[in-house]
């Protein structure tokens, strides 16, 4: 309670952080902002080649299937792997003056959660310009499932920030991790394609349940079951515990590190 008042308390620090991090993530190029659109519309279309003709994943309209779980995806890896780095590369301020160091992963992973919120701008424009349509009350779960994965990627990236401080190495092995880690979870594929006795192991994934509920909301159209959100949700909550106690204990001897 202490650490989430002194938090609390630094809350315009973290908002200006924010800011600063979507207005500098493009700067300087030509596009500037609608690469935020661009990435992932790109992305969507390399894979849609790659699944849909080459190798033919044989999923009715493979490219919506994909992108509902491509874009939450992106959020996530940029989150773990943006979020690694976050106190490195604001090591002089974390030498200079006193805040929590907490703020700076917080800020990382809440401006990745605004890009993705735009992104999504895009998956409803596709969603409505199609004429695939929107189930309005499967609709009412969707920020539940996003609040679920934005918790579970501040989990991680507090984890990863703290020992990236001590492991600088961190930051080149989670590239080749979450890429590894997209393979393993059910964003080019459906979770009935998985061999039933691997299923148990699978749903160990904590990204697992959030791909089926955004999937369920967005591609199926269904309302998602409670036990998958349930599940999501106490993954979430056990990694944010986590990674908040093992930032709290390595983060006194940053200064000394850096």
């Amino acid at each position: 309670m202490k650490v989430l008042r002194e938090l609390y308390s630094y809350r315009e620090m973290i908002f200006s952080l924010v800011r600063k991090d979507l207005r500098g993530r493009y700067k300087g190029s030509i596009l500037g902002f609608l690469w935020t659109f661009i990435n992932p519309l790109l992305q969507l279309m390399v894979y849609t080649i790659v699944f849909s003709v080459i190798l033919r994943a044989g999923i009715d309209k493979f490219y919506l299937f994909l992108f509902v779980a491509l874009v939450p995806w992106i959020f996530f890896s940029s989150a773990i792997t943006g979020g690694a780095t976050s106190i490195l590369s604001q090591q002089d301020m974390v030498k200079k003056i006193y805040f929590p160091r907490q703020v700076l992963p917080i800020s990382y992973v809440t401006s990745s959660f605004v890009n993705m919120l735009l992104c999504f701008l895009v998956i409803f424009g596709v969603l409505i310009i199609t004429g695939y349509g929107i189930n309005i009350k499967a609709l009412f779960y969707l920020p539940i499932v996003m609040i679920v994965e934005y918790i579970l990627a501040l989990g991680i990236g507090l984890l990863s920030a703290a020992l990236t401080v001590y492991f600088r190495d961190l930051e080149y092995i989670l590239g080749i991790v979450t890429m590894a880690w997209m393979y393993l979870t059910p964003v080019m594929y459906s979770v009935d394609m998985v061999p039933e006795q691997f299923v148990p192991v699978f749903n160990l994934n904590p990204m697992t349940p959030i791909i089926v509920v955004y999937r369920d909301i967005l591609y199926y159209k269904t309302i998602p079951q409670i036990s998958t959100l349930m599940h999501a949700f106490i993954l979430g909550i056990f990694v944010l515990f986590v990674g908040s106690i093992v930032f709290s204990k390595l983060q006194r001897n940053f200064v000394e590190e850096l």
